[in-house]
């Protein structure tokens, strides 16, 4: 019996992509003005949490090779193409809640999520 094992290369599909309110491309372009050092914002998943994934969100002086961009407005998202089957189609927000700001992710791959908010499982 011969088994066959499949490598999972990510350029091999075809990506629906990520979208940025105009409140998250807001907030990126306050960001650049800022900083004008920056040219976006990363952003990546790492396992963490009880859910098993966690978002990162880094500021982007020089893109990585992989990364992909995704604009709108201007204002530039870079996502390593291996972290695209976890966040492929999320939509990127920012939000007031009580006194905090923050960027909300609202991924349709994760199927769960912890009670905190901060990781996500897919």
């Amino acid at each position: 019996m011969e088994l066959h094992s499949e490598t999972f290369n990510p350029a091999d599909f075809a990506w629906r992509g990520l979208t940025l309110t105009p409140t998250a491309a807001a907030h990126i372009h306050e960001l650049v003005a800022k900083k004008p050092e920056i040219v976006g914002l990363r952003l990546g998943v790492k396992q963490t949490g009880c859910a098993g994934f966690g978002y990162v969100l880094d500021t982007v002086s020089v893109p990585e090779k992989d990364d992909l961009v995704f604009e709108t407005d201007g204002a530039k998202l870079f996502v390593a193409l291996q972290a695209m089957p976890f966040i492929d189609g999320t939509e990127v927000d920012y939000v007031r809640e009580g006194l905090n700001q923050l960027f909300k992710f609202n991924n349709p791959k994760a199927q769960n999520e912890c009670g905190c908010g901060e990781s996500f499982g897919v």
